[in-house]
């Protein structure tokens, strides 16, 4: 019996963990982030706003893990990427790039969280960064620093050009308008078409760089 009552307590744990989550990304979708409050996350996900401090520490705690959820880069492992192509990593930097470019598009939660990074100075998001830099700092030491060796630091330098780009395409697609250079970026043809661009320029880098 003490073992089936530890088991349910983990899982109730676990649910109610989630519901907090959930309720977050509901907020952050709904009402912005300016609404992220204790009571108004606790309303929403049905859960004691006692547990918040409970599970999570308060609210930081709450927010990293939010944030860590829904990040792309953050939960690329260099296991998932580990090149074995014998082309420098070509194959998997183009695949995560396209892959990062379709994950902003379809998750408007993180684009929320993105957007909120740009206009406000605040502990969790500044963590969402040094996530992202961490995670990316293992991808270039496995990838690009054996393969490009002295010219890994140029490579750096036009991955932040991509990288970014897209994260601004998605974003402005989402929130101004859908026409960006003559490309109609909500139809499928013109994401295609930024898809295409991507692969292209990353030949172009292994390429000549």
């Amino acid at each position: 019996m003490e073992r089936k009552s530890a088991a349910g307590s983990i899982r109730n744990k676990e649910r109610s963990k989630k519901k907090f989550l959930d309720a977050v990304g509901k907020i952050l979708k709904s009402k912005g982030y300016a609404a992220l409050k204790v009571n108004d996350i606790a309303a929403v996900a049905g859960v004691d706003k006692k547990m918040i401090y409970t599970y999570f520490g308060g609210m930081d705690g709450l927010m990293d893990e939010y944030i860590r959820s829904q990040d792309y880069w953050s939960n690329v492992t260099t296991d998932q990427v580990l090149p074995d192509r014998g082309d420098g990593g070509r194959f998997a930097v183009e695949q995560m790039l396209l892959q990062q470019y379709d994950y902003v598009h379809s998750n408007k939660e993180l684009q929320k969280l993105l957007l909120w990074r740009l206009s406000e100075s605040r502990k969790s998001l500044t963590k969402l960064t040094n996530m992202q830099e961490e995670s990316g700092e293992s991808l270039f030491k496995l990838i690009a620093d054996p393969y490009f060796g002295e010219r890994s630091w140029d490579f750096r330098a036009i991955s932040a050009i991509l990288v970014s780009g897209l994260y601004y395409l998605n974003m402005y697609a989402s929130v101004n308008g859908s026409i960006f250079c003559g490309i109609d970026l909500n139809t499928s043809e013109g994401r295609e078409k930024i898809k295409k661009a991507v692969s292209f320029l990353v030949d172009q880098t292994y390429e000549n760089l």
